[in-house]
């Protein structure tokens, strides 16, 4: 078969629309042609995905059952490299820095994304760094109590909790995974939704936090999906929880929103970016693969232990994050949060 190079096309083009398409199809053919020749020849080495969080963790075990998919089909090695440290600031502005040309992604959570730029004065970059490529997982939080404390203090529900919050200022104590994260500033949301104060304990993770709650060093917290098996053997109390319908897991347990603390529909969510000015063609392409994973059973259920699995194509996350980001701004706006 004879090979046409994309100069050779362009020239046929021109000659073909005449002089008033050819400064058209000359501009169209200078803009895309090298960056549909990078994508065409994409990938050809090993990918780097970094992970701003600890091995273990939460985002961690994500990125590790996708890369092993984008591994499978891409036919090049996606190597997770976890870059921990300043509740994920180090990782994602390292991602941020990097070449645009495909061969370094980004797979993290929603406060690295939304919240972290906003609230820490050592952060060095936006959302508008990166091309957001796709969601991967997201799942409510549930708010959760220590069964004992519960019992002791007849903290069953919500409003019990807000009850209690309201004749005892300051004393019931949350637990998040560090200041400024979007545990902290739902936490902090919620007390302005009820006109309670609290006293917020960071930890170095949320694992840290919930093992916290399990042994009554604190009151209550907002956990993940990791809370369940600990909600079924009795070692947690769910209260709650933050999206805006219950979850299929949970189905006893109210949404806030139910309980009439409105409007607050709060999800955690897990997606892949890579940095601004990747060519849409390989976005478009880990996209479309990074889908497969839906198709796959044993990667479905390994990523359905820790939220739902929900992908949207890069617009619609481009869109999200946009929208979450303006939210979250105007939290932590109102409660003068700012970090070193």
């Amino acid at each position: 078969m004879q090979k046409i190079n994309f100069a050779s096309r362009c020239r046929q083009a021109a000659r073909h629309f005449g002089l008033a398409g050819a400064a058209l199809i000359a501009l169209a053919c200078t803009t895309a042609g090298p960056a549909a020749a990078q994508g065409a020849n994409w990938p050809n080495k090993p990918i780097r995905m970094i992970v701003p969080f600890p091995a273990g963790s939460f985002t961690d075990t994500v990125a590790r059952v996708v890369s092993e998919q984008l591994s499978k089909s891409l036919g090049q090695p996606v190597i997770v490299d976890n870059k921990p440290g300043a509740n994920g600031l180090i990782g994602v502005a390292e991602a941020a820095r990097a070449a645009p040309d495909g061969y370094t992604l980004l797979l993290t959570n929603s406060s690295s994304i939304t919240i972290n730029h906003q609230v820490y004065k050592k952060s060095n970059y936006k959302p508008k760094d990166f091309a957001p490529v796709t969601l991967v997982l997201e799942a409510p939080f549930i708010l959760v109590t220590n069964p004992e404390w519960s019992q002791k203090n007849a903290v069953g529900t919500v409003p019990d909790l807000v009850r209690f919050a309201a004749q005892h200022p300051g004393k019931i104590s949350y637990g998040s995974a560090g200041p400024g994260n979007i545990a902290h500033l739902s936490f902090a949301m919620l007390n302005n939704r009820t006109k309670i104060k609290t006293t917020h304990i960071p930890y170095k993770s949320a694992a840290q936090a919930e093992m916290a709650v399990m042994s009554g060093e604190l009151e209550t917290a907002f956990d993940t999906w990791t809370a369940l098996p600990q909600i079924k053997v009795g070692k947690l109390k769910p209260l709650a929880v933050s999206s805006s319908t219950r979850m299929a897991q949970l189905p006893d347990v109210p949404t806030l929103e139910e309980l009439g603390i409105t409007p607050f529909n709060v999800s955690f969510w897990i997606g892949m970016l890579a940095p601004a000015g990747t060519p849409p063609q390989i976005v478009q392409k880990l996209h479309a693969i990074t889908r497969g994973v839906l198709e796959d059973s044993k990667a479905r259920a390994a990523l359905g232990q820790q939220g739902d699995v929900v992908m949207i194509d890069s617009a619609a996350f481009a869109k999200r994050i946009e929208k979450e980001d303006a939210s979250w701004g105007a939290v932590i706006q109102r409660e003068g949060i700012t970090l070193d």
